[in-house]
């Protein structure tokens, strides 16, 4: 056998590595395309929901909240709230804000309406259900 490493061999070894991770990254696309409608939680997507979301967007709680890990890391993570805290909770923590307790940052009161809390409270239980693979990692988020 040759010791030597011809242009040849490397521009071989170079096309073949291009093909092989290609392919690779083409059947990953394809398997997480294929998970995804299984583990997306579409089926409970309420209008409710859907006026939550908009609530979310529009006072941007992702400025300082994060969601199922996207987002800013100021403030906790709400992908599981729902579940850590119920939704009564959600509604008196929003709505007494801000607390004023020494030493905290405050959470900006938004006046919002029960409706509008409702709304909110069901986009947060629509986030919890995802099937999100055990994240965050710990319950508090």
């Amino acid at each position: 056998m040759s010791s030597a490493f011809t242009k040849s061999t490397a521009r071989n070894i170079f096309y073949g590595g291009s093909v092989f991770f290609f392919l690779l990254f083409l059947a990953l696309t394809f398997d997480t395309t294929m998970a995804l409608p299984k583990r997306d939680n579409r089926a409970n997507l309420t209008e409710s929901a859907v006026r939550g979301k908009h609530i979310w967007e529009t006072r941007n709680c992702i400025g300082c909240h994060t969601l199922l890990g996207e987002g800013a890391y100021f403030a906790p993570e709400l992908g599981n709230v729902y579940k850590r805290r119920g939704p009564e909770f959600i509604k008196a923590w929003i709505k007494t804000q801000p607390t004023g307790a020494p030493g905290r940052r405050q959470m900006p009161q938004f006046h919002l309406t029960d409706a509008e809390l409702n709304d909110m409270v069901e986009f947060l239980k629509y986030a919890s259900d995802i099937n999100t693979n055990n994240w965050p990692p710990n319950i508090e988020g």
